[in-house]
């Protein structure tokens, strides 16, 4: 691949088929994808009613403009109020693009209402993006490198501490973002109630709550959307990832009186919610809602969480077993960076985030007996790096 940039440290296989959990290489080899594209493809490779959908909107057109009305944006825009908060919904292309829309959002809501400063707080280990300002919204340090002068209007608090959050906030400050769950953070999961207390506060100092759904949104975590399982309601809401199952998508969910800060030309995006991405979404949230794929994650979750804590005990190399649905950490104590490589050979596809957290995000349609079969190749790898 000499023509391409040199931006990703790509494995030596070529992934040309899938279907369902499994994907095939150019040379016919078959791997068990625990990855998903990186939780993307939820509803497992090549879902024939994903794939029926696009065939079908393809046959009429794949883009025009948002300079007119497309129709399925209602429609898919509908969906994700009815199943999360009373919103309105701006569409794009990713993760990045959505946490870019919610930081200008934020930015003009705060300018518009006199608030207090429009700056924005982040937590450490966090991940928001490649752009300017989602990299300087990101608590890691190490991807940052090389990019100054990065936009200014950003604090980056402990996560989990609140005590910390509580002493950053001043004058400047509009907003707080954070994950559910933080995905390329390691999969590290908030202490229980911590989100809501964050809501609480944003509730008593006029903040804006915003919530980065890109990975544990679409049922990841075995609810729909990974705030659900605290109970509470985000200000405003970012989705990319699952939500096209595949097909590239973002969205931007808000309140409806912070959403109508943006007026006709304070934001666009020529691709974003044409109508192939349109009919990708509305599909995939269609079958995630009326099978209760959520429920499914929730109920596989548990039983791969456990499989693996079993595991566990056989390697004193394990420091921790995290998970939330099918987002699962096993914390090492070791560097298992090259474990990608290795698990191919035993055909498996697998992830290391943090260089020493097996990351494990697999569709979450994914059977026990896959799983039992994830668990012992998980088990064999682990083994033999004497973990």
């Amino acid at each position: 691949m000499k023509h391409v940039m040199n931006t990703y440290s790509r494995l030596p296989v070529a992934l040309v088929r899938g279907s369902g959990c499994r994907v095939w290489d150019e040379k016919g080899g078959s791997y068990l994808d625990m990855v998903a594209g990186i939780a993307v493809c939820n509803l497992g490779h090549a879902h024939p009613r994903v794939a029926e959908a696009l065939k079908e909107q393809a046959d009429k057109m794949f883009h025009c403009s948002n300079l007119y009305r497309i129709p399925l944006q209602d429609d898919v825009a509908r969906m994700i109020s009815e199943n999360s908060f009373e919103s309105r919904v701006f569409f794009c292309n990713s993760g990045a693009e959505a946490n870019e829309g919610a930081i200008k959002l934020v930015r003009r809501y705060c300018h518009e209402h006199s608030r207090k400063g429009p700056g924005i707080i982040t937590f450490t280990g966090s991940f928001h993006g490649r752009t300017l300002a989602t990299l300087s919204a990101t608590g890691q340090e190490k991807v940052k490198k090389g990019f100054a002068p990065l936009p200014e209007g950003f604090k980056t608090v402990e996560f989990g501490d609140m005590d910390a959050l509580r002493g950053a906030v001043d004058d400047s400050i509009g907003a707080i973002m954070i994950e559910p769950v933080q995905g390329e953070g390691g999969v590290r999961i908030p202490p229980k109630g911590y989100l809501k207390n964050i809501r609480e506060f944003c509730d008593e100092h006029g903040l804006l709550l915003v919530l980065d759904e890109v990975q544990t949104g679409m049922g990841r975590t075995g609810e729909l959307f990974g705030y659900l399982h605290e109970g509470i309601q985000p200000d405003i809401m970012t989705l990319a990832k699952g939500l096209g199952n595949g097909f590239p998508v973002g969205a931007v969910a808000a309140r409806p009186d912070v959403a109508e800060v943006f007026g006709p030309g304070s934001h666009a995006s020529t691709f974003g919610g044409n109508p192939l991405a349109m009919a990708a979404a509305s599909a995939t949230l269609t079958i995630m809602i009326e099978q209760d794929i959520p429920g499914m994650c929730r109920e596989t979750g548990a039983y791969l969480t456990q499989g693996l804590k079993e595991m566990m005990s056989l390697h004193s190399g394990i420091r921790e077993i995290r998970s939330r649905g099918l987002m699962i950490g096993i914390q090492c104590d070791t560097d298992i960076s090259s474990i990608p490589r290795d698990a191919l050979e035993k055909g498996i596809l697998l992830n290391v985030v943090q260089g020493s957290v097996l990351r494990l995000v697999p569709p979450l349609i994914i059977t026990r007996r896959e799983c039992d079969e994830a668990v012992e190749k998980i088990d064999k790898l682990l083994k033999e790096k004497g973990v």
